[in-house]
């Protein structure tokens, strides 16, 4: 996070604190014993000097990085920074794929589908809305400490510990947080915590890409934390790590957008995830269906899912509809959702 802390502060938050908190300026010119310092003798005075973040690329910082009381390293300013840039860069990043998936990808026919809620996109934005900044603040602390050199990102590949791990960092890190993403949110399902943190999120018992982070904060945050500890435990280089922060966000929008594309025993697509919304208690992994098969929690996607002429269809809607009213009863008790007839939204988006 600091290639992306170095990017932001170089374009944006220099400015921005140089502005609010103007540093002292010094006593005299370096160059010629005067009072009227100039920014040549504000770089020299400051107690921060640049160092770019990574050898493959940099940006050089203008005068207004060495021009305010809050320096680059200022503990208090990176807290601050990161977390705007966590939330900001993060509700953009939502808004983009959600949106372009929902536009490509998204079955505009689940809009008629019996359990899907009135005013449901719109309910689902705000909820994510809601959650981003609490979820950026938790979040904070961990790229805190990555930019602060606590973790164990590495820049130059060959820092890693061997040639192989290069490559070999990319599904490790899939597999490792799959497993514990696995049990975080299978705690979720616990009924007590369930009633309280992981039940805004299964609202929607239909979603659409707009669903992928519409959690309660603590909810995400939580089933966040895999992906956070990793390079603190496991060497990572840091490209690839905001690749693969880019991978996780784009994956999450995909396991809701409806489409069932991979009818696969190994891969927990989209499919999966709606018998998750479906049925509650079954498939609760985030990539594949390992621990859920090792387990007892997989459930096979019903075939009918993968045939556009059945996937649809009133009589599969009804099969559905019945199984999940029973298995909603059991977990949350009375059904407080709001479903709607949708019809006409989707005639209209069609």
């Amino acid at each position: 996070m600091d290639i992306a802390l170095e990017l932001c502060d170089t374009y944006f938050f220099d400015h921005v604190y140089s502005a609010l908190l103007p540093a002292s300026p010094a006593p005299y010119s370096l160059k010629d014993g005067y009072s009227n310092a100039t920014a040549f003798d504000a770089k020299a005075a400051s107690p921060w000097q640049f160092q770019p973040a990574t050898q493959f690329l940099s940006f050089q910082p203008t005068d207004a990085a060495y021009t305010s009381q809050w320096t680059r390293d200022n503990i208090y300013r990176q807290f601050i920074s990161l977390f705007f840039i966590m939330w900001l860069a993060g509700g953009l990043l939502y808004f983009v794929v959600s949106t372009l998936s929902y536009i490509f990808v998204f079955d505009k026919t689940t809009f008629n589908h019996p359990k899907f809620l009135k005013n449901q996109i719109k309910m689902e934005i705000s909820q994510a809305c809601w959650a981003m900044p609490t979820m950026s603040l938790l979040t904070a602390p961990f790229f805190l400490a990555e930019v602060r050199g606590h973790s164990k990102l590495y820049d130059s590949l060959s820092d890693a510990p061997f040639a192989w791990y290069n490559i070999i960092q990319f599904p490790f890190f899939i597999l490792f947080t799959d497993c514990f993403v696995y049990f975080i949110h299978r705690g979720l399902h616990i009924p007590r915590i369930y009633r309280h943190l992981h039940k805004p999120h299964h609202k929607w018992i239909m979603p659409t890409p707009y669903a992928a982070i519409a959690f309660h904060p603590v909810d995400g945050w939580a089933q966040s934390l895999p992906y956070h500890f990793f390079p603190f435990l496991f060497p990572l280089q840091k490209f690839s790590y905001l690749a693969l922060f880019f991978f996780v966000q784009v994956w999450t929008v995909f396991i809701h957008d409806g489409e069932y594309v991979a009818n696969s025993p190994v891969l927990n697509g989209a499919a999966c995830h709606t018998m998750h919304h479906l049925y509650f208690n079954y498939n609760y992994g985030q990539y594949t269906t390992l621990w859920d098969r090792l387990l007892g929690s997989y459930r096979k996607p019903n075939e009918e899912l993968f045939r556009r002429e059945t996937k649809m269809a009133a009589k599969e809607w009804e099969r559905q509809a019945k199984e999940m009213e029973r298995l909603q009863k059991e977990l949350e008790g009375e059904d407080d959702r709001e479903y709607g007839d949708n019809t006409a939204a989707a005639k209209k988006v069609n």
